[in-house]
């Protein structure tokens, strides 16, 4: 026995005794560019579930475990995405959050289902992300279907729009929201006076928005984040285009205000968010919100509460399947019911969220500020 103990203390001593499993959770979103705030936003959501994983001292199958952080940039750049994905692929990372943008989440995807790696992401709506076919793709929010005709039924039911201009930004977002959107104007018996279309890098607006103007709309509909949308709407007031814009969750925080050279005027805005609480949830989220600012010493954006509670996702199915192997988690993940702090978790067939929640938003005094939670 004393032999045995001491050949165990050797090897120990040698580096050689089992080590602690390693976890590692990739994260890719933008860190660089326009639209990095939602990135860091959405990394610090994955970081703060990995310091809650590793404070309580999380297990699997009652083993020990260091859940580690992977994060990578894509500069919300498809090309990029699909560089960061086949690193973490090769890596073999046991899951990844991400991406940030339904423009390099799609692409990336292939690379996460060629290697059996479960991909959610926190914030990507395109539909066609979870049509492809994968087993591997997840989303914890709404996708645009149900986002847009949403947007559609709120445009002509609470706001009384009758002639709408939409403008999409040529992303695989913008393009899908404009889309799903006018779809829902139809349902209401309302068609587009104007469509016209930018990039996600255009700065100068000022000929689609004349061409707008002569159409005499009462709402301007833009598909597209809010690093254009700022500006567009400076340059709308500037033309004297003075009604309101509507948007997705890529216009959906307080950088509306700053972006937009502070001519947003109250009301004038209204974002539609996917995910959101209802009532039973208001206490864990704004838990949640405390314990960001506290940790990070700013508020949240958009997408940390969706990033954090699919970090801990991936880990549930994982425990519940004894195993951190992709290949072996995977089947647990899909089937998979969890009560986060965004509300109740489950996915489709298609690795959609059941019943996802949409929030509407206008913004007072610069600020967000809720309208409605529905479905």
């Amino acid at each position: 026995m004393k032999k045995y103990l001491f050949a165990l203390s050797a090897l120990s001593a040698a580096g050689l005794a089992p080590a602690q499993e390693v976890v590692r959770i990739g994260h890719v979103a933008a860190m660089t560019g326009p639209v990095a705030h939602f990135g860091k936003d959405s990394e610090n959501g994955v970081r703060m579930a990995i310091e809650a994983l590793n404070a309580r001292g999380a297990t699997i199958a009652g083993r020990k475990v260091k859940w580690v952080l992977a994060p990578e940039d894509d500069a919300g750049e498809p090309k990029q995405a699909t560089a960061a994905a086949q690193k973490l692929a090769d890596a073999k990372v046991n899951g990844v959050i991400g991406h940030e943008t339904s423009g390099t989440t799609i692409p990336a995807s292939k690379i996460y289902f060629d290697a059996g790696i479960p991909q959610i992401t926190a914030s990507s709506t395109n539909p066609a992300y979870t049509k492809q076919g994968f087993n591997t793709t997840f989303r914890v929010v709404a996708n645009d279907i149900q986002l847009g005709r949403a947007l559609g039924r709120y445009a002509v039911k609470s706001m009384a729009a009758k002639r709408v201009a939409v403008i999409d930004d040529r992303t695989a977002y913008g393009q899908g929201l404009v889309t799903e959107f006018v779809n829902g104007l139809r349902q209401q018996g309302v068609n587009v006076v104007a469509k016209e279309f930018t990039n996600d890098k255009a700065t100068d607006f000022s000929a689609i928005l004349t061409r707008i103007r002569a159409s005499n709309p009462d709402l301007v509909f833009f598909g597209g984040m809010n690093a254009v949308a700022g500006p567009m709407l400076r340059q709308m007031k500037q033309l004297g285009l003075n009604v309101k814009m509507m948007g997705g969750d890529g216009i959906c925080s307080d950088e509306m205000h700053k972006l937009s050279g502070g001519t947003m005027a109250d009301g004038q805005v209204v974002c539609a968010e996917a995910g959101g609480v209802e009532a039973a949830g208001k206490a864990a989220m704004d838990k949640f919100r405390a314990d960001y600012k506290k940790r990070f010493g700013i508020d949240v954006q958009i997408i940390a509460p969706y990033s954090y509670d699919a970090t801990l996702i991936l880990a549930e199915a994982m425990n519940r399947a004894g195993s951190a192997a992709p290949a072996k988690y995977l089947p647990a993940l899909a089937k998979l019911r969890y009560k986060g702090v965004t509300g109740n978790i489950a996915f489709d067939p298609h690795g959609d969220i059941r019943d996802g929640t949409i929030t509407l938003y206008t913004f007072k005094g610069g600020h967000r500020t809720e309208i409605a939670v529905t479905k």
